[in-house]
């Protein structure tokens, strides 16, 4: 039979003493969690462990005695230590010494009370007591009184040692009759600027979530449900990111507790990536306060837009005459490239009708980056959108018009081979057609296929123009979905305290000989980078298309369109 001691590596330098810790008799295994020092009394050490085991639910015991010969040198000592194990009775009763500066540890258990004593093969498992009850490895606290099977799995160590954590309050400084050593002895890790931040955050939250209640109820009610105010929240990618960071403070502001790891992670990555958005939302706004860069920017906006068009009036007349070399039907070309020019020459004086204006509605607009750097980069995809109106209703008339004479002339193909669309039952019929509707459909399909490559190249030119817009813009909100969606707080996590991030363990040996117990050192394996991201990543919505590469090219071929925000059912919650 194997026996496993787990002892806190912490407590190697400690005084000579009795340990105390929980026994697992489905692995055999004892859990050190702390040793009492001497001089001490049982009848208190019996009264302490009976608190501490109503207080965690653990069956917290003696397990056996400690000897440091470094600090005692009586020879009575061991046999004042053996005598303990018949005051507290426990089997087997643990004896573990350490022989002065020497590196080999002697580990024995005494069965005294057993009718048919065995000799044990011991193995000393040493483990960090702190990282164990700060990587978040065992269970959650409500189904910790399970049965033999959590606890013949190793999370029932880091169990044990998380819910004492009523054990390690006390400290050698307490003044109580009971003496402990364990990973808090030196004094309980506390700090006095995060006790007034916990103070001060209940009133803080209480007021935030009162502000948020009457935002959120001017959000639900039925004034933006109408069509122009509904319209606009649902297309603005701004009001989008608006929605979306509202629903992020309403979770930091929840008077609800964590009930496990992963609610907790996500409340402080939610926390952690606010902040960081507001200080650059912050430093954005400075830069664009400084040196008047507004201006520069309202100045340089005109003469680009009007540069835009006449590359586009270019581009226009380019496609009137003989593009390529290609010969076009020159009425439908000249009715097409006219009907756009007349659009162009309407953008132009909308602009120009605007342009007084633009400086103190970037004035205006700068100051939305105090919300945080993702309101500003789905204001300035907006503004994209705006600007470019004009190439979004060319991309529309050429993909209706492409898209009409593509089933038109799918429908007329299968008139040629006597067929037809049957609605109702949604597939290809066989369908008999006279003389004349032959010849109708013959008359169309030639008209229509004849027009076909003049209407296709319009139609190729504005699609390439609005899947350059539309490339832009998902750059800007892949920008924005990783500020939203990067777990920040788990990855400083990961980088700076490992072992919060607990995937699990691994032993190295310290010890192996004859006649000695196999000593072994308890590490704590934490997650990969790419683990952290996929494990706390936070939920965030797509204002950009997310097609295939095939859904997107059939979409281009049939002449359907392609919008830059967000498709029904695309959010996740």
């Amino acid at each position: 039979m194997v026996l496993k001691v787990f002892f806190p590596s912490c407590c190697s330098s400690a005084d000579s003493g009795i340990l105390i810790g929980r026994w697992i008799s489905e692995q055999s295994s004892a859990v050190i969690l702390a040793v009492v020092h001497f001089p001490f009394i049982p009848v208190q050490v019996k009264q302490y462990l009976g608190e501490v085991q109503r207080a965690t639910k653990v069956s917290v015991s003696v397990l056996g005695s400690w000897s440091n010969s470094k600090q005692e040198k009586e020879e009575s000592l061991s046999e004042f230590l053996e005598d303990l194990g018949t005051i507290f009775c426990h089997e087997p009763w643990i004896q573990i010494s350490k022989e002065g500066d020497s590196k080999f540890w002697s580990c024995s258990s005494l069965q005294k009370h057993s009718k048919n004593p065995q000799e044990e093969e011991i193995i000393l498992v040493y483990y960090d007591q702190r990282k164990v009850m700060l990587s978040h490895l065992h269970p959650p606290l409500d189904t910790a009184g399970q049965g033999a099977e959590d606890a013949s799995k190793l999370s029932a160590i880091f169990d044990t040692v998380a819910r004492s954590q009523v054990l390690f309050m006390t400290d050698r400084y307490d003044e109580g009759p009971i003496k402990l050593t364990h990973w808090q002895s030196d004094g309980v890790e506390a700090s006095i600027i995060v006790e007034l931040l916990k103070q001060a955050s209940v009133p803080a939250c209480m007021l935030l979530t009162f502000l948020l209640s009457l935002v959120s109820g001017i959000c639900r009610s039925r004034m933006l449900k109408f069509w122009p105010l509904s319209f606009l929240w649902s297309k603005l990618s701004t009001c989008e990111q608006l929605g979306h960071r509202l629903q992020h403070l309403q979770v930091i502001s929840s008077n609800k507790k964590a009930q496990n790891q992963s609610q907790l992670m996500r409340k402080a990555n939610i926390f952690v990536s606010l902040l960081i958005d507001v200080a650059l939302g912050i430093l954005l706004m400075s830069w664009l306060y400084r040196k008047n860069r507004i201006g520069h920017l309202a100045d340089t906006l005109i003469p680009v837009a009007d540069h835009v068009a006449e590359e586009l009036q270019d581009l226009l007349q380019w496609l009137m005459g003989a593009p390529a070399g290609l010969k076009m039907n020159r009425a439908l070309d000249q009715v097409l490239g006219r009907f756009f020019l007349y659009h162009i020459h309407l953008w132009i004086s909308y602009i120009h009708l605007l342009s007084p204006f633009i400086e103190m509605i970037l004035w205006y607009v700068g100051l939305s980056a105090c919300l945080g750097l993702t309101v500003a980069l789905c204001i300035l995809s907006d503004i994209i959108a705006l600007l470019t109106f004009h190439i979004y209703c060319f991309y529309v008339y050429g993909a209706r018009l492409y898209c009409l004479k593509i089933y038109g002339l799918s429908s007329l193909w299968r008139l040629f081979r006597g067929k037809k669309w049957n609605v109702l039952r949604q597939r290809v019929d066989s369908c008999s057609y006279d003389l004349d509707q032959l010849f109708i459909g013959t008359l169309l399909f030639t008209i229509l296929l004849f027009l076909l490559p003049t209407t296709a190249l319009y139609y190729l030119v504005f699609t390439l123009l609005r899947l350059l817009v539309v490339i832009v813009q998902g750059l800007i909100h892949l920008l924005v979905d990783l500020i939203d969606s990067l777990p920040l707080y788990s990855l400083i996590l990961r980088l700076c305290r490992s072992y919060r991030l607990a995937a699990g363990v691994k032993f190295r040996v310290l010890e192996q000989q004859d006649g000695k117990p196999l000593r072994l050192l308890m590490q704590i394996n934490p997650l990969s980078y790419g683990g952290v991201v996929q494990t706390y990543r936070l939920p965030t919505y797509s204002c950009y298309p997310r097609d295939s590469w095939a859904s997107l090219c059939k979409k281009l071929f049939l002449g359907e369109l392609i919008y830059p925000w967000k498709h029904k059912g695309d959010k996740q919650n």
